[in-house]
């Protein structure tokens, strides 16, 4: 049965399991309609557009 020889140390095992939280920021790509940064193959949250046409209404500021 595999048993560890040596007691691994706090520091070690912390930063071990510190990598499980690492994650990369999103992507993000300008639309194509207002030029906003918005998520790839998602709906425009700032003027309601996916594919070249109007999907949502948004409320104008």
């Amino acid at each position: 049965m595999a048993v560890p020889k040596k007691k691994m140390s706090p520091s070690r095992r912390n930063m071990r399991r510190a990598n499980h939280d690492k994650r990369p920021a999103p992507t993000l790509v300008p639309c194509a309609n207002c030029q906003e940064k918005a998520p790839p193959h998602r709906l425009c949250p700032s003027c309601g557009y996916y594919k070249g046409r109007q999907v949502i209404q948004v409320a104008e500021e």
